[in-house]
């Protein structure tokens, strides 16, 4: 798992892990991380970042090298990008939001389609967004990186489904936690309003009238993971509470 040592990561993490599986997180923060390991030491825990070919390579080779093969992979680290139109953005900071968002998670399928393929069997969930099926102003980079998400999920679950393996994408709405917290503000300063504002806005355009929890996506993944959800695959699964537009 990628970004695994906090937020909705460390949730799907410590899911599996009270299951009795064995689990293997990367993350770039190194606190995160020692945090993680401290709490779980029968885990792999490293120090990497998405976008380092070499290190994401010996990771990976690492997590095969100890589990010999690969239930379940998820491909979750991502950034939200900066905030504003189209013409006030940077382009490194466009970049960037790419390069985190879908180059991450290519280098992880990139390793875990020749894993699965060669085993015949696997589960690859990839982490889009609502703002992966929604146009989202003000949010252009990330909702460009989130759309391509999809667009590799599907042409994955194409690809590895004669070999037995499945791919989805999750695709939350607004996850409680520090994350969305920026997320807020550099919405809040683009627009020119409060952040209770834009906090409000999310929660009145979905149809529960409700924000999400990491526990939330964590229960979606173990029910694509667990028996029922074997037949699932090439799918966008919203866990948003219904979104109805994203202002």
């Amino acid at each position: 798992m990628t970004a695994g040592a906090a937020g909705i990561g460390r949730a799907v993490a410590e899911r599996f892990l009270a299951k009795g599986a064995r689990v293997a997180i990367c993350d770039k923060d190194p606190d995160a991380v020692a945090a993680f390991a401290a709490s779980h030491p029968e885990a792999i825990a490293e120090i990497v970042d998405i976008i380092d070919e070499t290190g994401m390579q010996a990771f990976l080779a690492k997590v095969e090298y100890a589990f010999g093969g690969i239930d379940i992979v998820h491909a979750n680290a991502g950034i939200g990008g900066p905030a504003g139109l189209i013409e006030d953005l940077d382009a490194k900071d466009w970049q960037e939001t790419l390069n985190v968002n879908l180059m991450g998670s290519f280098l992880t399928c990139r390793w875990a389609a020749r894993v699965m393929r060669a085993q015949g069997s696997g589960l690859i969930v990839l982490m889009s967004s609502t703002a992966g099926l929604f146009g989202y102003p003000y949010r252009s980079p990330y909702a460009t990186a989130k759309w391509g998400i999809i667009g590799l999920m599907k042409t994955l679950a194409m690809e590895l489904g004669p070999h037995g393996v499945r791919v989805n994408a999750i695709c939350p709405g607004a996850v409680e936690g520090a994350r969305m917290d920026r997320v807020v503000a550099n919405e809040a300063a683009a627009r020119g309003v409060s952040t209770e504002e834009v906090r409000a806005n999310y929660v009145s355009t979905t149809s529960l009238k409700t924000w999400v929890t990491a526990d939330d996506i964590a229960d979606q993944i173990e029910h694509l993971a667990g028996p029922m959800g074997q037949k699932i695959s090439g799918q966008a699964l919203a866990v948003d509470g219904h979104t109805e537009a994203i202002m």
